[in-house]
């Protein structure tokens, strides 16, 4: 019988096809095309960004196992992203001061552009003035 790790080793090395050890987007994608799924490479960057744990673009071993054990977390995850997605500014694909404000005003709750920036800027932890969908999960959590 197969130790739960090597299991997962097997998984990573399956999806990793230049051998680095990690998963890229286009790894992900190349593989769940092979086993039948339409999947587009936007998609897989999100898929990856959301379950990084270091911040390199690339799942590693660990990252793997967190989302091979996690079960209803895609769940959550799914409802997470369409969360983030009601706030979001279509032009950059985060959430803007300006995104922020017409939603929480469509939600009855209306704020300055200044408020909505000093909302953004305790999550924002890039310093860039919008939220990314990483900085998002934190927050909600």
């Amino acid at each position: 019988m197969m130790s739960p790790n090597m299991e997962f080793e097997r998984v990573l090395s399956y999806f990793d096809e230049d051998g680095d050890g990690k998963i890229s987007p286009n790894e992900l994608r190349s593989r769940m095309m092979k086993i039948g799924g339409e999947f587009q490479l936007k998609e897989a960057e999100i898929a990856i960004e959301a379950l990084d744990s270091d911040g390199d673009g690339l799942l590693c071993l660990e990252d793997l196992i967190r989302l091979m054990e996690s079960g209803g977390e895609e769940e959550k995850l799914k409802d997470l992203r369409e969360a983030f997605e009601m706030y979001v500014s279509e032009e950059c694909g985060f959430i803007t001061p300006k995104s922020l404000k017409r939603m929480l005003k469509k939600l009855g709750d209306s704020k300055s552009i200044e408020e909505c920036k000093l909302m953004i800027g305790k999550f924002d932890l890039d310093g860039d003035g919008v939220l990314s969908f990483q900085e998002f999960r934190i927050m909600m959590e």
